[in-house]
């Protein structure tokens, strides 16, 4: 929970990310040691940030520029566990959005930027972010370890970037903090679906960069989107976890603060002059949602038109498999099936749970019940969340005869 905030810390000493990942490791072990002879203190939080500042300014200290470096961690780092910085006009208050928009260097390849930033940012494991990505886990390992290297050969200062050079890193900052929220909302692995920190942290960073960047539409975009599918958070699992189907929630349960807020923002998005970019469309579908009262008063053929749109705006197979959900609520499962159907021989889609478990749903929708079983069992054996697992098996189990 704590990892971005003293990576983004340290590294404002060290100039280093991965040096900076390396000890906020270290104070991760250093309480691991302590604690349970001395106690939790108060705020540990606190107590990892300041031991992780205290070791970042003992490596300065054994530098070679030691006196330089000295006098420019003493001015930005005392030992309070909560140094106040002094901002100018434009700049970005918050260590950990500048980490992410130094991670996101042009020096870095885009896939690179978002693979660091999530693993820095975020905390997810290799595993998870390779998930993220369609890729194999070596392969992003690997990419992980080259791009750290390329920022540190490179001299990348962590610094607030300014006009042309903070647009030109806007896309991979944005697709970043959107995947941050999307493994919080839907997690890859482990016992529960949800994991609110990171879509709380995600939805945080969103409101501050739309914030930063008032002009710029597609910061408006992604905040609205973040803020729309928050707003379901409580009703998307039930008593003990298990989750609940978007036909199935509770829309009482929904946040309507969290809502006005984000029809408040695709407003702005969508100010005149603005266009709609990917975000901006995909908080347009989350809009959809929002506005219907019950499940069935969906506007499916809206939302089946924005992913056409969005289609064209940013391809993807999973793009095209949303659309193709869509379009089964709009002209019915058989209008559905043959898209589909298209995407099972894409690569990138081969270990995607969601593929079957579209399928299945659609084969169950047209009464092919033995192949919509095998196919939710398919997906469940795909899946490494286990509450997913859970409802797959579940809906193999309820399926045919």
């Amino acid at each position: 929970m704590e990892s971005a905030r003293i990576i983004a810390g340290v590294a404002r000493i060290v100039r280093d990310v991965g040096i900076a990942e390396e000890i906020a490791q270290d104070a991760l072990v250093a309480a691991l040691e302590q604690w349970p002879k001395e106690g939790v203190p108060d705020r540990p939080g606190a107590w990892l940030t300041a031991t992780a500042k205290h070791r970042a300014i003992d490596l300065v200290r054994r530098r070679e520029t030691y006196a330089r470096k000295l006098v420019e961690a003493g001015r930005a780092l005392p030992d309070a566990a909560h140094d106040p910085e002094p901002s100018g006009l434009g700049d970005i208050d918050d260590d950990v959005l500048r980490l992410i928009f130094t991670a996101c260097h042009p020096v870095l390849s885009a896939e690179a930027r978002t693979a660091l930033t999530l693993r820095l940012v975020g905390g997810l494991r290799t595993d998870e972010i390779a998930r993220a990505f369609l890729v194999p886990e070596a392969t992003l390992a690997q990419r992980i370890v080259r791009a750290k290297r390329t920022l540190a050969r490179s001299g990348v200062p962590f610094e607030v970037p300014y006009g042309d050079d903070r647009a030109a890193r806007l896309g991979s900052v944005l697709e970043v903090i959107y995947l941050i929220f999307n493994e919080g909302y839907a997690a890859t692995a482990g016992d529960d679906l949800l994991r609110p920190a990171l879509c709380e942290d995600a939805l945080r960073l969103a409101r501050l960069l739309a914030a930063l960047m008032p002009k710029e539409p597609e910061a408006h975009g992604l905040a609205a989107l973040l803020e729309l599918q928050a707003s379901r958070t409580a009703a998307r699992t039930g008593p003990d976890g298990e989750p609940v189907m978007l036909a199935d929630q509770n829309r009482r349960l929904w946040n309507r603060l969290l809502i006005r807020r984000g029809l408040a923002a695709l407003e702005r998005a969508l100010e005149p002059g603005g266009g709609a970019g990917p975000f901006t469309l995909q908080a347009a579908i989350a809009a959809c949602h929002a506005q219907a009262a019950t499940y069935e008063e969906t506007d499916w053929a809206r939302i089946a038109a924005l992913y056409g749109l969005l289609a064209a705006r940013a391809p993807s197979p999973v793009v095209e498999l949303n659309r193709a959900v869509a379009v089964s609520m709009a002209q019915g499962p058989a209008a559905a099936l043959p898209l589909v159907d298209a995407l099972t021989d894409v690569t990138a889609l081969r270990d995607y749970h969601l593929l079957p478990s579209v399928r299945g749903d659609l084969l169950a929708r047209l009464g092919r019940t033995e192949e919509a079983r095998a196919e939710f069992a398919r997906a469940a054996s795909l899946t490494r969340n286990e509450r997913e697992r859970e409802l797959l098996l579940r809906r193999a189990g309820e399926t045919g005869g």
